[in-house]
């Protein structure tokens, strides 16, 4: 409680502690997404079919009789080539759950029947999965776990499903919690190195999708293409293909930092003080965490990396093994 009697969430701190020769938030960055081989995940697809009469695509690995399943959002990007992904899913398949994987629609490498794409204020197809796994997993335990995006996809999801979430436990990871101070971040200094990146990405998606859909009214895909960063990208793509007026309405209703209060579910939030995508300043404080929220903050890690050493100091991915390891005790206890 606080003096005035008012619940709210706990902000911890973290015992990752860097691979000794990669303590920088660029070497934390880059090294696991550029270097580590892809982990090596066996899985079985499923194509899901939507109201709308499009699909998602879902990848499950790991015990099929399994009482605890796992559902895996990715990043910005991202898919079921993830490196971070994979290699949670393997921990989590080491101490018994299945894990399912969602591909977010435009995700993949097919382009999806519809001109939706996925965007960090879309959750209603990760509700949908998990009303879906409710129902055909009654028993189950099902936990949630998401990445940069698909954190914020998470969050967003849990806030607006409340207390009715059908999750016993979730996990954000690297979440940007101010997408427009995050947008602003990335357009500076080193920062544009993974904004170059991650806007590559977005246009060869959308370079895949058209000419095969039509481009949706209010769309400018000239000025999409030509776009510099994610202002002008998603002024002329994200927002008009989404109902918003523009970048700035898109990210202020989209972002996960004013959804925090309402969290229902258990959730662990790990980000990492010196993630290259963020500041100091978008960390939210205690009093904007519900009770149910835990934030717990490195001091090193970078953006989505957090490649420490294991008792024998060696290289492990730390996030991995702290994600497995807490929905196994939650689910647990």
């Amino acid at each position: 409680m606080t003096a005035a009697g008012v619940s709210q969430g706990r902000i911890t701190g973290s015992t990752f502690k860097p691979y000794r020769w990669l303590r920088g938030p660029h070497a934390q960055t880059m090294v696991p997404s550029l270097l580590r081989p892809l982990p090596r995940l066996s899985f079985e697809l499923e194509r899901l079919e939507l109201e709308d009469g499009d699909f998602v695509d879902l990848a499950w690995s790991g015990p099929a009789s399994a009482t605890r399943v796992a559902v895996l959002v990715h990043g910005l990007t991202g898919g079921f080539e993830s490196k971070y992904l994979r290699g949670t899913a393997l921990k989590l398949n080491a101490l018994g759950w299945q894990t399912v994987a969602l591909q977010l629609r435009g995700g993949g490498a097919e382009p999806n029947r519809t001109s939706r794409l996925y965007n960090h204020g879309d959750t209603a197809d990760l509700r949908h999965l998990w009303k879906l796994l409710r129902e055909r997993r009654p028993q189950a335990r099902v936990a949630a776990v998401g990445w940069s995006l698909g954190a914020n996809v998470l969050l967003k999801s849990l806030h607006e499903e409340g207390d009715a979430a059908p999750l016993a436990v979730a996990v954000a990871a690297c979440a940007p919690f101010e997408l427009a101070a995050c947008a602003e971040r990335l357009r500076t200094g080193s920062a544009r190195i993974y904004q170059k990146k991650l806007l590559d990405g977005l246009k060869q998606i959308v370079r895949l999708r058209h000419p095969r859909l039509p481009v949706p009214a209010g769309v400018d895909l000239v000025k999409t293409l030509a776009a510099r960063d994610f202002f002008e990208f998603d002024d002329a793509y994200t927002a008009p293909l989404n109902g918003y007026r523009d970048a700035l309405d898109y990210y202020a209703r989209c972002s996960s930092r004013g959804f925090l209060k309402s969290i229902q579910v258990p959730t662990l939030i790990i980000n990492a003080i010196d993630d290259p995508f963020m500041t100091r300043s978008m960390l939210p404080q205690a009093s904007e965490l519900s009770p149910a929220v835990t934030l717990e903050l490195a001091q090193r890690g970078g953006h989505v990396g957090f490649l420490g050493a294991d008792a024998r100091g060696r290289a492990e991915f730390w996030l991995e093994r702290r994600i497995a390891q807490h929905l196994d005790a939650a689910v647990s206890a």
